[in-house]
């Protein structure tokens, strides 16, 4: 192997998406901030859909597998489960594979509610959930104008890509 090859091997990136409909007597989680008690989002853990992005980002940069697999739910211990703290699981087990990370880039998509007003706190929230400084952390939010599920305000969806880099093994 080259050594311009071994260096990008050492890189890797990762693409996470979710989505959950929207259930009346469910507090709504995002970015790991409890946004509302009610016209939350459906799910076996907290439903927190930006959250699963970004996991699902770092486990894919990794190689590993999906947050469906790890945290299954058919297991009642992830009932209610808060996702950050899934996250941080998340990010353990990425750390004792040797791997850091480099930048995660999210997106919500919902036409409610707004995520500008939010936003620093998601990302300082993420950041502590991963262990790494609020820069590496970036998230916006869009709408679909009135196009499909999340359009017709019957959910919300959030798509994640991360970078993630080799340190050891």
């Amino acid at each position: 192997m080259r050594n311009e090859d071994a260096a990008d091997a050492r890189l890797r990136v990762g693409m996470g998406f979710d989505a959950h409909r929207f259930a009346p007597e469910r507090a709504l989680v995002l970015g790991g901030l409890r946004l509302r008690e009610q016209d939350g989002l459906l799910g076996h853990s907290d439903a927190d859909v930006l959250t699963h992005a970004v996991m699902d980002a770092l486990l894919g940069a990794a190689g590993l597998d999906d947050i469906g697999e790890l945290f299954p739910d058919t297991d009642p211990a992830f009932a209610g489960a808060d996702s950050v703290a899934l996250l941080g699981a998340v990010v353990q087990l990425l750390r004792e594979r040797g791997w850091e990370i480099v930048n995660v880039d999210a997106v919500v998509i919902c036409e409610e509610p707004r995520i500008a007003p939010h936003r620093a706190a998601m990302r300082e929230r993420l950041a502590g959930g991963m262990g790494v400084e609020t820069d590496r952390v970036t998230l916006r939010g869009t709408t679909t104008e009135g196009l499909g599920f999340t359009g017709q305000r019957e959910g919300i969806a959030a798509q994640a890509v991360a970078l993630v880099r080799k340190t050891a093994g």
